[in-house]
C-alpha cells in the first residue's frame, strides 16, 4: 500500500524529552516524601499530564483534591520547562533529520501527534518546526492515548484518509491509539513492549523509504 502521510509522536521518537519529564516528576515525588523510580516512570509513557500525576500519586499512596492536583501539575510543568528551554538541535535522535528530509523529498506529508502541551516549544528549540505540515498536541487533542483522537485530528488536518497514514510511536498506548485510528504503526524501540505494531525498529538510523512500505 502507498503511505501518503507520516505522523510522529514526539517524546522518545523525535527527541528524548522523557528524561526531563522523569526528572520533574521525581522532584515532585521527593517533595511529597517518596521515590518515583524509572520503572514507575514507564507507566507514564504516552499518557496525559493529569493522568501521569494520578499514577504518581497512586505510587506514593497519596490522595489530593482536584484543585491541589492542578497546582502540582503546574509546578511539575514549570520544572520541566526549565529543562526544555535549554534544549538544542543536538538532542534530536539519530537519523531523524535525514528521515524527515527524505519524506519531504518524496512529497509525503508530515505531522506531529503528541500528548505534550509543550510540543511547539520543543520543535522550536530543536529547530524542526519547518518539517511539519501539521502539529497536533495536548492543546488540540483533549483525549489521551490510547484514544485515537490525536492521530485522527492529524489525518484530518493533513486532509488524508487514516488508512493512508502511518504512525511512529515508542509507547504501547500510542500503538493502540494508532491501530484504533485505522492506521499503520511502526514502533520505535523494543519488540517486547511494542509487539502490536506492524513493524518495530530501534530508531531511524539508516532508515529509508522501504520502512513505510506495507
Amino acid at each position: 500500500m502507498i503511505i501518503k502521510a507520516c505522523i510522529f509522536d514526539l517524546d522518545g521518537v523525535i527527541v528524548d524529552t522523557a528524561k526531563y519529564h522523569y526528572l520533574a516528576w521525581n522532584r515532585l515525588a521527593n517533595e511529597l516524601g517518596f521515590e518515583f523510580s524509572i520503572e514507575h516512570n514507564e507507566r507514564l509513557k504516552g499518557v496525559s499530564r493529569m493522568t501521569s500525576l494520578d499514577i504518581l500519586l497512586e505510587v506514593g499512596g497519596l490522595t489530593y483534591s482536584n484543585a491541589e492536583k492542578v497546582v502540582m501539575a503546574a509546578r511539575k510543568n514549570e520544572w520541566y520547562l526549565e529543562y526544555i528551554y535549554k534544549m538544542t538541535p543536538d538532542e534530536i535522535l539519530p537519523g531523524v533529520i535525514s528521515f524527515l528530509t527524505m519524506l519531504r523529498e518524496k512529497g509525503i506529508k508530515i505531522s506531529l501527534g503528541s500528548a505534550s502541551k509543550n510540543a511547539m516549544l520543543i520543535l522550536e528549540r530543536v529547530q524542526l518546526q519547518s518539517f511539519f505540515d501539521a502539529v497536533i498536541d495536548g492543546n488540540k487533542a483533549l483525549k489521551a492515548k490510547p484514544d485515537p483522537q490525536v492521530f485522527l485530528l492529524a489525518a484530518q488536518e493533513l486532509n488524508e484518509n487514516p488508512t493512508n497514514c502511518v504512525v511512529f510511536e515508542d509507547a504501547a498506548a500510542g500503538i493502540e491509539a494508532a491501530l484504533a485510528a485505522g492506521m499503520k504503526c511502526i514502533g520505535i524501540g523494543s519488540p517486547e513492549i511494542l509487539g502490536r505494531a506492524d513493524k518495530v525498529v530501534p530508531g531511524f538510523e539508516n532508515a529509508n523509504i522501504e520502512l513505510i512500505k506495507f
